[in-house]
C-alpha cells in the first residue's frame, strides 16, 4: 500500500475543489490502480518562508499496490500529473520498503 498526501491549495491560487479532485482521481489514479484506493481528508503543516507556520487542507490517498510490475512508475506518474494539473509542489509519498518473504 502507498500513501499519497496531496496538498489542497495551489501556489498563489485558489483551493482545489472537490469536483476537480474527483476528476483527477477518476482520470489519473483509478485507471493506474484498479485494485483499489481510498481518499481521506487530511491536513498538513510546515514551516514556510521567514519562519512562518503554514497549514492547508490535504487529501490522503491510500493506494492498493499490485504485486510486482511497475507500481512505482505509476505512482510517480500520478505525482507528476498532480503537480502539473494543480501547480502543486506540496505532495508526499509514503510507500512501504520492499521486503522478501522467508
Amino acid at each position: 500500500m502507498a500513501q499519497l498526501y496531496l496538498g489542497g491549495v495551489q501556489t498563489g491560487g485558489p483551493a482545489i475543489s472537490a469536483a476537480d479532485l474527483g476528476r483527477f482521481v477518476e482520470q489519473e489514479i483509478t485507471p493506474k490502480f484498479p485494485d483499489g484506493l481510498t481518499v481521506l481528508e487530511g491536513g498538513q503543516r510546515w514551516e514556510g518562508p521567514e519562519n512562518t507556520r503554514l497549514r492547508e487542507a490535504a487529501k490522503v490517498v491510500l493506494i492498493v499496490l499490485p504485486a510486482g510490475g511497475d507500481a512505482k512508475a505509476r505512482v510517480e506518474g500520478v505525482r507528476r500529473a498532480y503537480r502539473a494539473r494543480f501547480r502543486q509542489d506540496a505532495e508526499l509519498l509514503m510507500a512501504p520498503p520492499a521486503c522478501a518473504a522467508l
